[in-house]
């Protein structure tokens, strides 16, 4: 069985780029993998640990839906 990394939304910045790794359903959207500012995923990312950290790069901005 492979470890699971659960991580709180606190654990990142509001402004952090982050990377989700796999789609996220919520009852109001549907979430595809790609960059995003962490203060757009919802909870639900987080405690699941779909969400990491992103290496920062100058000049790429988040996947914008």
């Amino acid at each position: 069985m492979p470890l699971e990394r659960r991580l709180s939304r606190d654990t990142f910045l509001q402004t952090e780029i982050v990377e989700l790794k796999q789609l996220c359903l919520t009852p109001d959207r549907v979430y595809q993998p790609g960059r995003y500012v962490a203060s757009e995923l919802p909870d639900t990312a987080f405690t699941m640990g779909l969400v990491e950290r992103v290496a920062i790069v100058p000049d790429q901005e988040p996947d914008t839906q």
